[in-house]
């Protein structure tokens, strides 16, 4: 049962409550020259080239007629603060690992995260010894393998 005010004033709807911020918003970009044409977009794109040389992520190498070379792609995405307004413009660039034959292109692979049983642990045993806790955050952690 749905009650009305009887001068007809109701409740804004909560799904349009953040409407005015998506405005300003910019639209994540699904192609290379889209982006390079929004200042905000190549900016992001241009820090992410510099981490990855900085962190020496891969080295050139002359092709040989047995490799199997593996393509790439921007992947784009606006990062939101809590209230919805816009916190900043991310890029990546992400190898397209699909096409990589295990025992050719890579013998293992591992991701350096750690599992939340051992964060737990260290915070308990934090807590009992009365240790002073600090954190962190690490900038690109997956190009630090």
């Amino acid at each position: 049962m749905q009650t009305r005010s009887r001068c007809g004033i109701h409740k804004p709807n909560p799904r349009y409550a953040n409407l005015h911020n998506l405005v300003s918003i910019p639209t994540e970009p699904k192609y290379v020259k889209t982006a390079k044409n929004h200042p905000g977009w190549s900016a992001a794109m241009e820090e992410e080239l510099v981490a990855l040389a900085v962190n020496q992520t891969w080295k050139l190498v002359s092709r040989t007629a047995d490799m199997n070379v593996i393509g790439s792609k921007w992947v784009y995405k606006a990062k939101l603060k809590a209230d919805g307004t816009l916190e900043r413009l991310k890029a990546r660039l992400v190898a397209k690992g699909f096409s990589q034959v295990d025992g050719v292109d890579f013998s293992e692979t591992f991701s350096p995260v750690v599992k939340p049983a051992t964060i737990r642990m260290v915070l308990t045993i934090a807590t009992v010894k009365n240790w002073a806790l600090h954190q962190l955050y690490v900038k690109n952690a997956f190009l630090h393998g």
